[in-house]
């Protein structure tokens, strides 16, 4: 379930460039070719999504391969370019977690990095279907943040967004401005428009319009100012006498590394009898359900499950890569072995069971959530709310709490290229199956344009802390 980390982008794709997979990343491919693996992906994501047909109906899926397929025209593609044209299709699918997978988007910008190309030198954000300066990285000083993007090189922002939406997997307009928000416009215009010397933006300040051009920026400088700025890491800090904070990071990684971090943090809150417990979950990735249900079984007063209902779909495509690449003595990936292609079946996992009541957190928790919590950060918590085991405070996640999910990863035959597809469906504790994101009891804007900390402020407002 994890959304992959876009903070490391740089050094994990130069792994797989000085790997084997340079052949790859530099090879062109025919026409022939790419119409084969254009033809496979359609067929091979009918047999092993888990609900393709979701939230796109079939009519419109072979509108879009059809014009997908009339667009491969050259005889000679390079990987980048198969690659942001079958991101097109699966795009087109309305799900977050069906998509080309991450590296084999994003090669082409490390090597575009190499070359000291360059970027879009303003972060935005996306707020009330409105686009702002979130920071300013060019060389005018005088663009103000908060001021509203109008227009870039001549196109209206909401044509330049609309370009780039067919790129980005995800279910709603909400979520894709959010994707776009974290992966950062700079890295998706690029993809879309291409490098450019200079820009001509047309924005406003207090009513009033206004033309200004710009430089671009180094992609290398860009990348460094965007990961000075990232908070991933785990922290557990204090807030006031009575209020402890902890951001347990990733729900991936080393899990023995993760489960010490959080059983010293709550060693260390109980110690010092902290009445109120933030826990941050904004900006998450997400990852494994066993990370998150480890965390909650810290403040959770009896045995809890990460889902009401789990299933899951096999095929034949999905068993090659079991028997192939997992362990098949286990339970849980025998369990496609043992039905039929095409079958869908239920899962079922153990009640996870909480810390003993010494351990546990007795006080009063808050979970802060944002439209940057994916994943199984919005399932664990939805589940934290579902149980009452705290309350959520901040803003309606993108991602929603009910969700095809359960990544399964294969390689396309000819190009290589990987697709990510949903193989289950995860349906939330309480049941629902609303699409919207999971709403929060308290509810407060995260407002991207300034330095200060809306929800947290706010919190502790309402705790007269």
């Amino acid at each position: 379930m994890k959304v992959i980390s876009i903070f490391k982008i740089k050094n994990v794709i130069r792994v797989l460039i000085l790997s084997n997979s340079l052949i790859v990343f530099t090879q062109n491919f025919s026409k022939q070719d790419v119409i084969s693996d254009l033809d496979y992906l359609r067929s091979s994501l009918e047999r092993t999504h888990f609900d393709l047909y979701h939230h796109i109906a079939k009519e419109d899926f072979v509108k879009k391969y059809n014009e997908v397929r009339m667009e491969i025209a050259e005889d000679s593609l390079s990987y980048f370019e198969v690659a942001m044209l079958f991101q097109r299709l699966v795009a087109s699918v309305n799900n977050g977690h069906t998509r080309i997978e991450f590296y084999d988007q994003v090669q082409s910008y490390v090597a575009h990095m190499d070359k000291n190309g360059t970027v879009f030198p303003l972060e935005l954000a996306i707020e009330d279907n409105r686009v702002y300066v979130r920071r300013n990285w060019s060389d005018n000083r005088g663009i103000k943040i908060g001021s509203e993007i109008k227009s870039i090189n001549g196109i209206p922002i909401k044509e330049v967004l609309d370009r780039i939406y067919p790129y980005v997997s995800a279910e709603r307009k909400y979520f894709r401005n959010a994707l776009i928000e974290s992966f950062t416009f700079p890295r998706y215009y690029w993809r879309v428009f291409g490098e450019k010397n200079a820009f001509d933006v047309e924005i406003s300040e207090q009513n009033s319009l206004k033309r200004i051009k710009i430089k671009a920026i180094e992609a290398n400088t860009y990348e460094s100012k965007w990961k000075s700025i990232i908070k991933n890491n785990r922290v557990l800090e204090f807030l006031s006498a009575s209020v402890a904070y902890l951001r347990p990071g990733s729900f991936g990684g080393d899990l023995d590394k993760y489960k010490k971090f959080i059983d010293s943090s709550f060693t260390e809150i109980n110690k010092q009898n902290y009445s109120d417990l933030v826990i941050d979950l904004r900006n998450h990735s997400g990852g494994d359900d066993i990370y998150g249900d480890y965390l909650v079984s810290y403040f959770a007063d009896k045995p809890f499950q990460w889902n009401s209902k789990f299933q899951l779909k096999t095929s034949s495509l999905l068993k090659e890569n079991v028997i192939k690449t997992k362990d098949t003595t286990n339970v849980y990936w025998q369990a496609f072995l043992n039905h039929k292609n095409g079958e869908i079946f239920n899962y079922n996992f153990s009640p996870f069971e909480p810390q003993e009541k010494s351990k546990r957190f007795k006080g009063k928790v808050y979970v802060l959530v944002n439209r940057h919590s994916y994943s199984q950060s919005t399932v664990t918590a939805a589940l934290i709310k579902d149980y009452n085991f705290g309350t959520i405070v901040g803003e309606e996640t993108a991602e929603y709490p009910t969700l095809l999910a359960s990544i399964f990863t294969y390689k396309l035959p000819f190009t290589g290229i990987k697709v990510d597809v949903p193989k289950g469906k995860i349906y939330r504790i309480n049941g629902e199956e609303s699409r919207n994101g999971l709403i929060p009891q308290i509810i407060i804007r995260d407002h991207l344009l300034d330095e200060k900390d809306e929800i947290v402020e706010g919190l502790l407002k309402r705790l007269k802390r």
